[in-house]
């Protein structure tokens, strides 16, 4: 194979740009206040970051920098090598288990980001005779391992209970079957519908898969997650998998339960075997965020405040409000030429909240993912509400914000 045509590319970015879905990345040059991740310094000027993942606002918190130094101190920076060989500490090997305890699972297993946990676990679970049915707004990741397992997916259509019966009804044979889907769902904040998958997961005797990403520590009161709201136990769902670089604020991901199962993923799961494992730092500052999610109920009772704050402020300035009761609040604009515009002006005001366009989202279906955290104030929100209803009201009549 030769080398990459260098016109073929140009053209290709140029092409991307004329359809406003080039992306960019912006640089993150300091948080300007210790412990706050809410405030970014980006191009010398500090904006409020209201497009984050840190929903218990835990990224920055002293005792998991405290916690991740004392690792340091013990173990060095990089675990050196794949968990199977040398690179499982005790600090990974004592988050498996409070992990395990935390999500009411017999194990879990940790990987070294959400992307490698999903693509290692669906591959390993469904082989080429297989069926998966896969919610149609899953993540990238649960799609690529889907992809890669060789099994036949069915896409069954957004958060409906009754279109994955009619994707599962293609199953043939003796062949196996996945049911997969996102708790929360990472770019609309909506809520699957877990109860009724589960027993449909049942009735067909299916395994259902769940990624959590998005609900684990966040959502119900315990911050269990959707399965806490849904009332769902192991037996209901037994493939569990979670991120810890959202709410739990540092970086990896994990998959709970049976012991049989873990087991047999860690034999198996190539996304596992075959990569470094995470900095034994990460692992020792996730066990404290861990017992902060746990033991601290205010941040989510804070969390779901400033949601209802800003559904509030929003509705009351015009602003159109996606059916979400999560902390990620979409404003669905269409175009991505208008969500850029109204991301640009929101940046121009002091407040950091990324377009989200195509291919991450269906086209005709850009949007602004707003994101909230506990350790935003209510007059964050507050400003946030009133700068996004002067660029919405500027974008809608053509004029400038």
């Amino acid at each position: 194979m030769g080398r990459p045509d260098r016109g073929q590319l140009a053209a290709r970015l140029t092409q991307l740009t004329a359809l406003h879905l080039r992306r960019r990345r912006e640089v993150i040059e300091a948080h300007p206040q210790p412990g706050d991740a809410t405030r970014v310094v980006v191009g010398g000027r500090v904006l409020r970051n209201f497009c984050g993942n840190d929903y218990l606002g835990l990224s920055a918190h002293p005792a998991l920098v405290d916690a991740a130094v004392a690792c340091l101190a013990r173990f060095g920076v990089g675990a050196g090598a794949s968990h199977l060989v040398t690179g499982h500490s005790h600090e990974h090997h004592a988050l498996e288990e409070e992990l395990a305890a935390f999500t009411g699972r017999e194990r879990a297993l940790l990987f070294s980001s959400g992307y490698l946990a999903n693509v290692g676990v669906i591959s390993a679970l469904a082989g080429r005779h297989d069926l998966i049915a896969a919610d149609r707004l899953c993540h990238a990741s649960l799609l690529d391992g889907a992809l890669l397992s060789g099994a036949r997916l069915r896409r069954y259509a957004h958060a409906s209970a009754d279109a994955a019966a009619l994707a599962l009804d293609e199953r043939g044979g003796e062949a196996a079957a996945l049911l997969v889907t996102d708790g929360v769902f990472s770019m609309d904040g909506d809520l699957a519908p877990a109860a009724q998958l589960a027993q449909l997961a049942a009735q067909r005797s299916v395994t259902l898969v769940l990624d959590d990403a998005h609900g684990l520590g966040v959502v119900g009161a315990r911050g269990r997650g959707t399965l806490e709201l849904a009332r769902l136990d192991a037996t209901a769902v037994p493939v569990l998998i979670g991120t810890l670089g959202k709410a739990f604020g540092t970086f990896g991901a994990f998959v709970a339960g049976e012991a049989d199962l873990i087991e047999h993923l860690l034999q198996q799961v190539r996304t596992y075997i075959y990569t470094t494992a995470l900095p034994p730092a990460i692992a020792a500052a996730t066990r404290t965020a861990l017992r902060l999610a746990d033991g601290d109920s205010w941040r989510r009772e804070r969390l779901q405040s400033l949601v209802r704050r800003w559904r509030a402020a929003a509705g009351s300035l015009g602003i159109p409000l996606a059916p979400s009761e999560t902390p990620i609040q979409p404003l669905i604009v269409g175009q991505a030429a208008r969500a850029l515009t109204l991301s640009r002006e929101l940046m121009a005001a002091g407040f950091w909240v990324a377009a989200i366009r195509p291919p991450t989202v269906p086209a005709g279906s850009a949007r602004l993912r707003i994101t909230f955290s506990a350790a935003h104030t209510e007059a964050d929100v507050d400003a946030l509400a009133e700068a996004l209803a002067r660029a919405w009201r500027a974008v809608e009549t053509g004029g400038d914000a």
